[in-house]
This record gives structure tokens, sequence and C-alpha cells, in this order.
């Protein structure tokens, strides 16, 4: 992972590992929109299946054969870094700008942070640099699949929360009966309590809590990382009968995925639908101020040359599934996104 020139080989190494995954996206886009081969319930169906079995076969896969011991630390705390100096930047942004709010720092977030490592990264970076590379996304993957896809979860029943409380009163339901079981039983009780912000962060912890606990990654996440430290430990492999059951579906989850996010962008009325000023500013904070803040943290941890390049790459690799709030700005960044992280690898420090 030490080359440093661009080759024609290594060009054609990465369109290898591309297209096929770019041709089942358009195959499953001209399937929807040009021969209507797919109704929408058909395609509701194809992506329940990619979300609750390919996906997470995938991340189990990935996880259980990254070995939790030999952790990169210094990618690691450049990841955690790099989300706090977005945090930072989208709540400065958001205090000077009309647009401002939590809608806004999720969108910002996604879009400045969660690549598609999994998908497209891992598959892409193993083209540019090596296995070397593709187990230094592993790690990324597992950081995203613990940490950050469950804090933008929680920010989303933040927000639905806190919006849902500026127009009407919150009402108990039988979604909300263990916290509201929990609520103290004083002189205005329960009405006291729902009204104050003690209140709405329980309930916001327990809707992320039940919605992680009904999410197949998640699982898929756990299983994934005990049975690497186990394996790891103990030098010990599935049986085949099991190892083979889930590489059957896990080896078709890439193009499945890719299938899915063809159809997504089919069934849009507009590939550009939140129209080219919003489409312009999601572009530039993919592009440009993702992976500067990426190189920013990546410096200051002391991350160099080849690793230095794979932290900066893969932040171009935006993730369809990662959940930017306004989901207009999604197919237009999908689109753009891996065309161009080889061509500007001279641009931006020279590690892209």
């Amino acid at each position: 992972m030490s080359r440093m020139a661009i080759s024609a080989n290594d060009i054609y190494h990465v369109v290898a590992a591309t297209v096929p995954l770019y041709f089942a996206m358009v195959l499953a886009y001209v399937s929807m929109r040009c021969w209507r081969l797919f109704t929408p319930d058909q395609c509701a169906g194809i992506n329940k299946f990619v979300a609750k079995f390919s996906i997470p076969l995938l991340s189990f896969q990935l996880i259980s054969s990254t070995n939790p011991y030999r952790m990169n630390i210094r990618v690691m705390l450049a990841d955690f870094l790099q989300k706090f100096l977005a945090i930072l930047v989208l709540i400065g942004v958001t205090r000077i700008s009309r647009r401002g709010g939590l809608k806004w720092i999720i969108t910002g977030l996604s879009l400045l942070t969660l690549p598609n490592t999994l998908i497209l990264g891992i598959p892409l970076l193993r083209a540019m640099y090596g296995d070397e590379a593709a187990a230094l996304l592993a790690q990324i993957v597992v950081l995203q699949s613990i940490v950050w896809y469950n804090v933008l979860l929680f920010l989303f029943e933040l927000n639905a929360t806190t919006m849902a409380a500026a127009t009407e009163p919150p009402e108990i339901t039988g979604n909300t009966e263990n916290p509201q079981e929990s609520l103290p039983k004083e002189e205005g009780g329960v009405s006291k309590f729902r009204s104050g912000w003690k209140y709405e962060a329980l309930l916001v912890v327990w809707k992320v809590a039940r919605k992680l606990v009904r999410n197949p990654n998640t699982h898929a996440t756990v299983l994934g990382i005990v049975w690497a430290s186990i394996r790891y430990r103990w030098k010990i492999e599935l049986p085949a009968i099991i190892n083979n059951s889930i590489l059957i579906l896990s080896e078709g989850g890439l193009g499945m995925a890719m299938f899915s996010l063809g159809l997504f962008m089919a069934s849009r009325a507009s590939i550009i639908a939140c129209g080219p000023r919003t489409a312009v500013i999601a572009l530039v904070l993919k592009f440009l101020a993702g992976p500067a803040i990426m190189a920013t943290a990546a410096i200051i941890v002391g991350l160099r040359r080849s690793v230095l390049k794979v932290a900066i790459v893969q932040c171009h690799l935006w993730d369809a599934n990662s959940g930017a709030n306004c989901l207009d700005v999604l197919s237009p960044v999908s689109i753009v996104e891996d065309q161009i992280p080889k061509a500007s690898e001279n641009n931006v420090l020279g590690k892209r």
C-alpha cells in the first residue's frame, strides 16, 4: 500500500472493481424506469430483503473477519476527531444560518462523515491500495455500526420528538408503556413529567433502543464482534456449513445493495429533485468539506502516507442509507460520488 504513482494498471483495477457495482445499479434503474419490470410493492420487497438479510450478513462477514486485537488506534482516533470537528462546524453554521437546526445538523453530519464504506469503499480501496486498505476500512465499518449509525438514529428520534412537541403534546401510546411505568407518581405526576425534557429524553432513548433491538444489522454487528473476539483469541473457525450459508447470501449483498439503490433512484420523480442549489451544497459538503475535515483530523493524530490517503479517499463514498435528512439530496450525490476519487487524488494534499 506504499505505491505513490498511479499507473494504467491501477486505473484498470479501480474500474474493474467499481463498474460491476454500477452495472447492477444502472440495470435496476433501467428495469424500473424504462422497462417497468418491477412494481412499487416488488421494489419494497427487494429493499426489505437487502435490509434484513444481505447487508446484515455482509456486515457480519466483514466484522467477524476483522481482528479486534489489532485495531489501528490512530485511524480510530482520526475517525472520532473527524466527527467531533464536523459537529462543531455544523453547530457553528446553524447558529448563524436562517435554516439552522437539528435537521440540518443531521443532514450535514451524514454527508460530511458517513461514507459508503461497506458497499463501495472496500471494493474500491482494495483495488486502489490493496488488502491493507480494506482492513483499515473494515475497522471504520465496525465504528460506524457500533457508534455513528446509532448516534444518527438518536438524533433522528430527538428531532422527531422535538418537532412533535412543537406542534402538539405527545401522547402516551402502547409503544411507550415502559417509560410511562417509570414516571413519578407525585401530584401532577404524569402530566408534569411529560412536559419536561427528562420525559422527552427518556422517550427518545426508549424509541432508539426499540429500533436497535429490531434492527438486523445491530444483531449482525454484535454477533460479528463477539465471534471475531473468539475467533482471533482462540483460533476457532466457523463450521463449513454455517460459513458457506452466510457466504452464499453475503457475497451477493454488494450487488443487491446497488440494485436496490438503482430502484430507489428510479422511483424518484427527478434525480435532482432537491434543486441545483441544494445539490451543489451537498456535493461541496461531500467532496470538499468532508475530506478536508478528515485530512485535518488525520494529520492531527499523526496519520501519514498511504494510511492518510485511505482515510481521505473513503470520505468520498457517500452512503445512500446513512440517512441524510433531506432525502432529495441523495440521488445527485450518489451518482457523482465515486467517479472522482482517483482523479482528485492529487488535488487535496495529494492524498485522494
